[in-house]
């Protein structure tokens, strides 16, 4: 069997719609996890598991919406009543309202809060249990470089990473015993459909903050969660893996 192999193992990838869940998505399939592809947007779910079909990977969609109790629930027992087991959960739906900290207003701060934070915590509440009771499981959380450096504008956004980065490492604290990890990935600026609209300026001004003077792609963010769900990592947990390009060093 290959290094980070993941056959045999069942993966929820929240916000698997587009970006950077569309790849990790992508990525777990290719390395042979049945992959549960969950976000509110169903016809891009379905484009995200034609092309992992394609692709000669498994992947099934469910469309639910993580910060509700209710809809968290319903996803991790509809995936343990369909093939009896969480091997993975990735956690990597997320959303932005950007606007200086005066100017925001509170319902921008509890949006944002309550699909980057609060989804996270149902969702890791919620598949708990079943991996608990099979005493193997594997949890990414999606994070950000922001939430290590802060950044001006995004004050809802920041909190909600570096408050998921805490939760992380307490998480692992609790579930270590049952052979449970929880780490998180913290990337920094990935190229996008956003980026490539920046203009050269603007780029540039981003490129000089890097040490490898590039942005990064969604792949490079996929394989790091990669590894972190496979046998190989099993003996690191409560750990933030950057993958930044060398912009933020601890």
């Amino acid at each position: 069997m290959p290094m980070f192999s993941l056959q045999g193992k069942i993966a929820i990838v929240t916000g698997a719609s587009q970006g950077i869940g569309e790849s990790i998505a992508n990525v777990l399939a290719h390395q042979g996890a049945q992959v549960i592809a969950v976000a509110r947007n169903e016809a891009n779910l379905k484009r995200t598991v034609e092309a992992i079909r394609q692709a000669g990977g498994s992947a099934e969609i469910l469309v639910g919406d993580i910060a509700q109790p209710e809809e968290a629930k319903r996803i991790i027992d509809t995936v343990v009543q369909q093939y009896g087991a969480v091997h993975c959960l990735i956690n990597n739906a997320g959303i932005t309202k950007d606007k200086l900290m005066i100017q925001m207003k509170l319902e921008e701060w509890d949006m944002v809060l309550n699909t980057n934070l609060r989804g996270p915590f149902l969702m890791m509440q919620a598949a708990t249990r079943p991996m608990m009771k099979q005493r193997w499981g594997r949890i990414v959380n999606i994070a950000s470089v922001v939430g290590q450096m802060g950044n001006a504008g995004q004050a809802n956004y920041v909190s909600a990473k570096s408050g998921l980065l805490g939760l992380t490492k307490t998480v692992a604290r609790e579930l270590g015993s049952r052979n449970i990890t929880c780490n998180a990935v913290a990337p920094g600026y990935i190229e996008s459909a956003m980026t490539q609209d920046l203009g050269e300026a603007v780029t540039s001004d981003f490129i000089k903050q890097i040490p490898l003077e590039r942005f990064g792609q969604s792949s490079d963010v996929a394989h790091a969660v990669a590894f972190l769900c496979s046998d190989e990592a099993a003996y690191i947990t409560g750990q933030t893996l950057g993958v930044n390009g060398g912009m933020f060093m601890t």
